[in-house]
């Protein structure tokens, strides 16, 4: 027994610094990604490779995988998603050498195969829509959620250019103003990085579609194994006084 309370204060501990950080870190909007949105992982699919491919891989997805999850066929894949000529069955691996990467961004672009599993898809819809003109950067763009990160903005045609709003007489930004608009308009920019943070959330566990099926019929199961089991109980007992 003395040795298990201090193991439940030890995580009790962890909980409880865990709940800290995360109320001291920005507040964030609810993405609404949908894994079981097939046209929204579809439309998502398209945004990353026409604008994240370049720079990112999902090296622990095969392009014959999103063909089968997301109901497309293997020549849709082919000439609507593959523009690094791998084959069909390759991993989604970007074609920016890792010294062209360091050189112009300063590091390596991170792999995106686990980055919603890793910080959530709140913080990644959230940071798609959190970008804004900082001239004070070497690449002239700033993120309120990711402050300072080496990333320029791939999205600033479809958004547009926002323009930071400073607390008065701080450094903290008080919130964002769309000074130039792009070829979307909020809510269809909102809708987008949606859909793009759906994609990224099935990247992150292809499994995740087929396990939702299995769980239907496994909660079936389930039901009608206590059904039975409570027939048989009851014709156990019935003659127990």
């Amino acid at each position: 027994m003395k040795r298990i309370i201090p193991s439940i204060g030890l995580v009790v501990g962890l909980l409880v610094g865990s709940m800290q950080v995360q109320a001291e870190g920005p507040e964030l909007a609810s993405s609404g990604a949908s894994v079981r949105d097939q046209a929204s992982l579809q439309r998502g699919a398209r945004l990353f490779f026409d604008y994240c491919v370049g720079c990112h891989s999902l090296k622990y997805v095969r392009y014959s995988r999103i063909s089968e999850d997301l109901g497309l066929s293997e020549q849709d894949v082919m000439q609507n998603l593959n523009f690094t000529g791998a084959r069909f069955d390759d991993p989604i691996v970007s074609h920016m050498p890792a010294e062209s990467a360091t050189k112009w961004f300063g590091k390596d672009p991170p792999d995106l195969s686990l980055e919603v599993s890793a910080k959530g898809d709140d913080w990644v819809y959230n940071y798609l829509n959190s970008f804004y003109l900082d001239p004070s950067s070497p690449i002239g763009w700033n993120n309120t959620v990711l402050p300072n990160a080496a990333m320029p903005f791939p999205l600033a045609e479809l958004q547009g250019e926002q323009t930071a709003v400073m607390k008065p007489g701080s450094d903290e930004v008080e919130k964002l103003t769309l000074s130039h608009p792009g070829k979307m308009t909020p809510a269809q920019y909102q809708q987008a990085t949606r859909d793009l943070t759906s994609f990224l959330e099935y990247a992150s566990e292809p499994a995740a579609l087929q396990r939702h099926q299995y769980g239907i019929w496994v909660l079936l199961f389930l039901v009608m194994f206590t059904l039975l089991a409570y027939v048989l109980k009851k014709e156990y007992w019935k003659d127990v006084h």
